[in-house]
């Protein structure tokens, strides 16, 4: 069975959330089962590990509905790709598509790296859910990162195909790490600033939470650094505008907790990454979070800064916060890379068993 994995979403330089995952992803599968990457820019192969590779097309260039014709010269009999867009027409392999999550039909707003052209397409196909369900039922079989989305992806009748649920990873230490108390009081924010993520209410609440910080790591405009530096009071917000590897792990191994008020989430890897340090969470009370972050995290109503403030207080007491601390660590167990892989390797193998079955059905 030759498996290609679709690396074209690899960031260079540095990765994104979607780049570490097919990254990691495939790293780990390789040690399970011979697969070449599919790139698009010899550049990307400094992020990637040491594997054998062929070149394609931009996953975001009018090439990409004829992707199959160039992949079908490499004559894979699967091929994996860590989206759902990847053009499934004139292909000759099996393709497994992902689906992170379906946030996009009903916040549209598109990212903010594709070109103008693509952000109006990317409106126009969350406008109806049949331009997905046509996609999907293109393909052969289908990841998800949890069951919150496979359960919408039932609700809305989005393919008949198999689809199954693969936890994201994160990284693991060696040991299990056991922390007695927070080293500060710093709560630690991970992810945009589109409105869904609902970072006004972490931030008015910070006048109510004297001798807290809120530090905000990710990439941030100066318009909404201005904006939002304006609702708190002077030296509770610190802006990092992308931090690095070492400086985001740093902040969440001194912080009494990482924080999120999202109205809506595909799966939250911040989330994850925090516990498996030994760092409590305090999530918004919605289905996806209660799945993630399970019984070792605390919870608030995303509609509350009182709510939110009163969840940031149960962690002032030190015995709550190592209790939290210990329970996040066991949880996040659950989440690591090498099982993903093998749970992948297993639909990957499904796929090429069926097509082969109906080929000789056919014959």
């Amino acid at each position: 069975m030759k498996i290609i994995f679709d690396n074209r979403y690899t960031r260079i330089g540095r990765h994104d959330g979607i780049s570490r995952y097919g990254a990691r992803l495939v790293e780990e599968l390789a040690k399970l089962h011979p697969v070449t990457m599919l790139i698009h820019d010899e550049r990307q192969l400094e992020m990637l590990p040491d594997l054998p590779w062929v070149m394609g097309p931009s996953p975001t260039s009018a090439l990409e509905p004829f992707v199959a014709l160039t992949v079908n010269t490499f004559e894979p009999d699967v091929v994996f790709t860590p989206m759902q867009t990847m053009g499934p027409g004139f292909r000759k392999y099996g393709l497994v598509t992902t689906i992170h999550d379906l946030i996009y039909y009903t916040h549209r707003t598109p990212p903010r790296d594709l070109n103008p052209a693509l952000r109006l397409i990317w409106r126009i196909y969350h406008l109806w859910w049949g331009f997905q369900r046509g996609l999907l039922n293109q393909a052969d079989a289908h990841l998800v990162d949890s069951e919150t989305t496979r359960r919408l992806m039932e609700e809305h009748r989005l393919t008949k195909n198999p689809v199954r649920v693969v936890l994201l990873g994160t990284e693991q230490p060696e040991t299990t790490p056991k922390r007695t108390e927070a080293a500060t009081k710093d709560l630690v924010y991970m992810g945009s600033f589109m409105p869904y993520k609902n970072v006004d209410l972490l931030v008015n609440s910070m006048k109510d939470l004297p001798g807290y910080r809120l530090l905000l790591m990710s990439r941030i405009s100066d318009e909404e650094k201005e904006r939002l530096a304006a609702m708190a009071p002077e030296g509770a917000l610190v802006f990092y505008n992308g931090a690095s590897d070492e400086d985001y792990e740093k902040a969440m191994l001194d912080a009494t907790a990482l924080v999120t008020a999202s109205r809506e989430e595909g799966f939250g890897l911040p989330v994850v990454e925090a516990q498996a340090l030994g760092t409590p969470v305090l999530l918004s009370d919605i289905p996806i979070f209660r799945e993630i972050g399970g019984p070792a995290a605390g919870y608030f109503d995303p509609s509350s800064t009182a709510s939110f403030i009163s969840a940031v207080h149960e962690l002032d007491d030190s015995t709550e916060w190592a209790s939290r601390s210990a329970a996040s660590a066991e949880w996040a167990k659950r989440f690591n890379w090498p099982d993903a892989a093998k749970q992948l390797l297993q639909v990957l193998t499904e796929t090429y068993e069926r097509r082969e079955l109906k080929k000789r059905a056919q014959q």
